[in-house]
């Protein structure tokens, strides 16, 4: 196992003031800046690098072994058993009008996250980091420059893991409680078939708020480490591998993805499992609201929205039968959010916040 090696980074002018102390965010942010440019310029999202194709590809071959063909769903969201090439490749998934729009809706985001995403990142990110830094030294006094080894920077890995995801959960739940803002977050859930494309199946204006979540969550726990560390605190590595990026790499892969598999349940009530994501996309009532996190249960436990699906249970997706034909095509996802806002500032019927109502 490759584990990384910790460098302390204290800079000595910091011992008599820290006032100058600076995070690992604020620090790497022009080189990250860099790298995130470069990577939006490529336009080609980490579940299609390769490594994440044949992660999946692995994992999905073993399910239709074992599981004698079965474990693969339709475009309806029901479960079939299948020959290798459909469990895989299923075209009645990928020539689904819901599969196109996704491929579109993701050329316009990257277009244009580049113009958000380092933005918020080198404001957001740095400034929150700064402000916890100064706190902290305001209250608790200057760094008492703990020394770094692996262990240290395994638990900054799992609290970064564990912030980002209480973040990811407030906004999403956020974005389900609100009807503005669910009018914005039901482009992601008129997706009729779930694709690795379907992850980044957004409106292009909630592009912002997930990044802003992120770079703050990130500043959080930044700042606080970099305070009890002098600045010198990197995260875990396995293989070269960041840690959070191989949890949510790993779950992340399935959450849109056709093939649905299950953990066993006191797991899933630990990680949320891709039949959980699942049940988050169907518009079945009893599904509405449910497994809101990006990674772990906690926080839907906590709160009370956690939904652990029976094996092989149905989740057709979509936002329902009555409002599916107004979200199905590339403009109709593109302006409904503006026409939805049209008529809340109209006085008319506002368009009702939740998972997947069917009723709007």
């Amino acid at each position: 196992m490759a584990l990384a090696t910790a460098e302390t980074k204290i800079d000595p002018t910091l011992i008599n003031g820290a006032e100058d102390l600076t995070g690992p965010l604020t620090e790497t942010i022009q080189t990250a800046s860099h790298i995130l440019w470069d990577a939006f310029a490529a336009n080609v999202p980490r579940d299609l690098h390769w490594q994440f194709i044949l992660v999946t590809l692995v994992i999905a071959l073993s399910i239709w072994v074992i599981r004698d063909g079965h474990g693969s769903r339709d475009a309806h969201g029901r479960e079939r058993k299948a020959h290798l090439l459909q469990f895989l490749l299923p075209k009645d998934i990928y020539t689904h009008v819901s599969a196109r729009v996704d491929v579109l809706l993701w050329v316009t985001e990257r277009i244009l996250r580049p113009l958000w995403v380092v933005g918020l990142l080198a404001t957001v990110g740095p400034t929150t980091e700064s402000a916890v830094i100064d706190f902290l030294q305001w209250t608790l006094g200057t760094t008492p420059a703990i020394a770094v080894n692996y262990w240290w920077m395994l638990l900054y890995s799992l609290v970064t893991l564990l912030c980002y995801d209480f973040v990811f959960f407030l906004i999403h739940y956020t974005m389900h409680s609100v009807p503005a803002l669910w009018a914005l977050h039901k482009v992601h859930h008129s997706a009729e078939v779930l694709t690795p494309l379907t992850r980044y199946r957004e409106h292009f204006l909630v592009g912002p708020i997930w990044a802003a979540g992120g770079a703050f969550s990130y500043g959080l726990v930044g700042g606080l480490f970099a305070w009890l560390f002098n600045g010198g605190i990197i995260a875990a590595t396995l293989f070269n591998i960041g840690f959070f990026a191989l949890v949510f790499g790993f779950n992340g892969s399935f959450r849109h993805y056709h093939v649905q598999f299950n953990y066993p349940r006191w797991l899933s009530l630990w990680l949320h499992s891709p039949a959980m994501h699942h049940v988050h996309h169907s518009y079945l009532q009893q599904h509405w609201d449910k497994n809101f996190a990006a990674v772990t249960s906690i926080w839907d436990r906590l709160f009370g929205t956690l939904y652990v699906p029976a094996k092989d249970e149905h989740t057709p997706w979509g936002i329902g039968p009555n409002t599916q034909s107004n979200y199905r095509t590339y403009w109709q996802n593109t302006v409904g959010p503006f026409r939805d806002w049209y008529k809340m500032l109209r006085g008319g019927k506002s368009p009702q916040a939740g998972a997947a109502k069917n009723i709007d």
